[in-house]
């Protein structure tokens, strides 16, 4: 193994600081003040497009498809500390069109969709000019068991009837929201595998009604939360994806590397969080002396760093694994890095947070919105414990003989 970037990624990486330098970390406060002026949340600030306009035209845009048509067909592994680097801040995942859910959608369109899926959805979210939802998590139902989804899509004819409810939909409160991907029942009486399938639905098809947006520890996204309630919303049956019981299978191949892309970008915000404790620690006094002497602030530093480091090489390492043997062979260690990143970077920020004392629980500084998102991101894309049971599962074959020892 050799996480030695490319040559490629060093370019990529020196133009996407220079970026993040001259033109994303000015416009983190300008961005905030737009949303604050426009008098609701859930906006399209001015600023961000301008951001945009300036990514495409260096040349940073779809960073995270490894397909050389749509951008710069990165590897996994190449695009790693890209993703840390935008993961830093809120806006830079979406300055660049990488931002989650858009992603993990086009990657299921890229992959799984039809030529007319690809011209009338894919072509417009790859150009940046909407956003996308991904609506499989349900509040009546354990949704971290993806087998327990209830949502009824039937087929009449020609179209699709989709009936039930879904919430944690993210993206869908964003003004450029046009699609959601929808996974639901197709056949209830099929094996537990090949029971779901999923369907394209337009955010105005008749029908479908925004019941709310969810805010995550008091905070309300831009792109929104939101709970949906499908009552008989139709569509064409080419809008299936896929084929009839696929939606289980496209959803493991769409999560893989969304959950990859969340625990880069986990890395980045924790690297920010240690830079904000030290900075802090340096500043502020206490007693005669500044707070970086105190020995239990240098404790939190070097752990930090340490667990900073093992989070990272991990993430390396599954990245390579992505690449060389693909990602249903690098489930473990994608499960493994989804329970290890948040966790470090939760446990950064928590100390980053004590150490700025009332400041830190404020929004003076990133720090209390990169809690709230790392708090979540323990229950987005599945929990802490069903990736751990994973883990064991498969450490408990490999102990009795039945699988290849661990790499």
């Amino acid at each position: 193994m050799n996480f030695e970037p490319s040559d490629r990624a060093k370019a990529y990486l020196e133009r996407l600081q220079a970026f993040m330098d001259e033109c994303v970390y000015p416009a983190e406060q300008v961005y905030v003040e737009q949303v604050r002026a426009a008098g609701r949340p859930h906006v399209h600030p001015p600023v961000m497009e301008e951001l945009k306009r300036e990514a495409r035209r260096r040349g940073l845009w779809n960073l995270f498809l490894p397909d050389p048509a749509h951008g710069p067909g990165l590897t996994t592994l190449e695009y790693a500390p890209l993703a840390e680097l935008m993961g830093r801040t809120m806006i830079g995942p979406e300055a660049c069109n990488c931002s989650a859910p858009d992603t993990g959608n086009m990657e299921v369109l890229h992959q799984f969709g039809s030529e007319e899926q690809r011209a009338r959805w894919l072509q417009p979210l790859l150009d940046g000019e909407i956003r996308s939802g991904f609506a499989m998590t349900e509040p009546d139902v354990a949704s971290s068991d993806a087998t327990n989804v209830r949502m009824r899509i039937e087929r009449d004819g020609d179209e699709l009837v989709l009936n039930g409810r879904k919430w944690w939909t993210t993206g869908v409160m964003h003004p450029r929201c046009r699609v959601l991907i929808v996974m639901g029942k197709t056949d209830p009486d099929a094996p537990p595998y090949a029971q779901q399938s999923m369907v394209l639905v337009p955010l105005d098809a008749p029908g479908l009604q925004v019941v709310r947006s969810l805010p995550v520890f008091g905070y309300q996204d831009p792109e929104g939360h939101a709970e949906l309630r499908f009552t008989d919303v139709r569509v064409p049956a080419a809008n299936l994806i896929g084929h009839p019981g696929s939606g289980f299978l496209i959803a493991q191949a769409r999560l893989g590397p969304g959950r990859i892309h969340h625990c880069m970008r986990a890395i980045g915000a924790a690297e920010r969080a240690l830079e904000l404790l030290c900075a802090r620690a340096d500043a502020r006094e206490t007693f005669g002396k500044p707070v970086s002497t105190r020995a239990n602030i240098r404790d939190w530093i070097a752990e930090a760093r340490i667990e900073l480091e093992m989070a990272r090489l991990l993430v390396l390492k599954t990245a390579w694994l992505v690449d060389t043997v693909g990602p249903q062979q690098a489930r473990i260690e994608i499960a493994a890095i989804k329970v290890a990143a948040p966790n470090v970077a939760l446990r950064i920020i928590d100390r980053a947070i004590q150490v700025h004392g009332g400041a830190g629980v404020s929004d003076d500084t990133p720090l209390a919105w990169m809690w709230a998102h790392m708090r979540t991101l323990r229950l987005a894309d599945g929990p802490d414990e069903v990736h751990k049971l994973s883990i064991a599962r498969r450490e408990l074959r490999r102990q009795r003989g039945e699988e290849p020892p661990a790499w």
